[in-house]
């Protein structure tokens, strides 16, 4: 008996262990390892073994994070999705030290390059206002996976980095104006909240190559939002190959009878791929429906193993 009570206790001692060496604190006030989220981040070693998960207290950090693609598997995870909020306030047009505009891609308030890459419970934010472009999040890893997260801003809030990456978002709430979900990867959203932000816009913005079978997939989605009636489009292509596809997702009046733009480029309906299955609210009727769009029958090759070609962003 004595020996299988030393047995357990030498078990809880290096579970112990294990769970504190993999675990970072960020607190404002002092009481964890580190006051900020990058100090947190460039103190994980370079290409890591093992996850690491930095668990960040309650706060506002204003900060322009930068995770590099050294910093791999680093999972965050915030006290309260509404109170652990990660901000910034740069946007296109501000200026650099050097009289520069910063551009789309210079305006974002954290950059996440590193991959395997997971966060719950943390609201990601550009605070600058309807500026016209600025990022709040820019995702440029492969296997990035969110969960319970709120992407806020308004032009270009969320983008979605690298044809060769597979992002997963469950559970989240991102918000915005023009072209607030943008980019080139491969993208699943599913039981997500979508917010159309007063002025009209548009949803989605894909940039996927001809070489990618899926671009964005929008999965039991709900869209909603404080925008006028018939205000909003679900997307356009901002290249020519552009694909969304929205699966029993809820659709409310905000949104476009004919639901999805060709930017201004005949060309592009014959290249871009749109398609929904099972819409369903006021803002699902398709007979208004783009002739060059598509209502699908059947929706059994969107599921995540195909769609992330083997990668299970559940079991990660």
């Amino acid at each position: 008996m004595k020996k299988i009570l030393t047995t357990i206790a030498l078990l809880l001692f290096f579970i112990h262990s294990f769970s504190q060496d993999n675990r970072i604190t960020v607190a404002k006030d002092g009481t964890g390892n580190y006051k900020t989220v990058q100090e947190a981040i460039n103190s994980v070693q370079d290409f890591r073994k093992v996850p690491t998960v930095i668990f960040i207290k309650n706060g506002i950090y204003k900060e322009k994070l930068n995770l590099s693609p050294t910093k791999t598997s680093i999972k965050l995870v915030g006290e309260s999705v509404t109170h652990t909020i990660l901000t910034y306030d740069d946007y296109a047009q501000k200026k650099n030290v050097f009289g520069e505009e910063k551009g789309t891609s210079g305006s974002c308030s954290f950059y996440i390059y590193g991959d395997n890459f997971s966060a719950e419970n943390i609201t990601f934010q550009n605070s600058s206002g309807p500026v016209g472009q600025a990022v709040a999040l820019m995702v440029a890893g492969d296997k990035a996976s969110f969960i319970n997260c709120r992407m806020l801003g308004y032009q270009d809030t969320l983008y979605t980095f690298g044809a060769s990456n597979r992002q997963y978002y469950k559970n989240c709430f991102i918000e915005g104006t023009v072209d607030f979900i943008f980019g080139s990867a491969t993208a699943v959203f599913e039981d997500c909240t979508i917010f159309c932000k007063k002025g009209g816009g548009y949803i989605t913005a894909s940039s996927s190559p001809d070489s990618l079978q899926y671009g964005y997939v929008f999965i039991a989605c709900k869209v909603t939002g404080d925008a006028p009636d018939e205000s909003f489009y679900l997307g356009r292509p901002w290249r020519p190959y552009a694909k969304a596809v929205y699966i029993n997702c809820e659709l409310p009046k905000l949104i476009k009878r004919e639901g999805w733009n060709n930017w201004r480029k005949e060309s592009n309906e014959k290249t871009a791929y749109y398609a929904e299955y099972k819409s369903k609210g006021p803002g699902s009727d398709f007979s208004g429906r783009a002739n060059w769009s598509h209502q699908l029958a059947e929706v059994s090759i969107y599921n995540l193993n195909t769609i992330f070609k083997g990668w299970n962003p559940k079991k990660d």
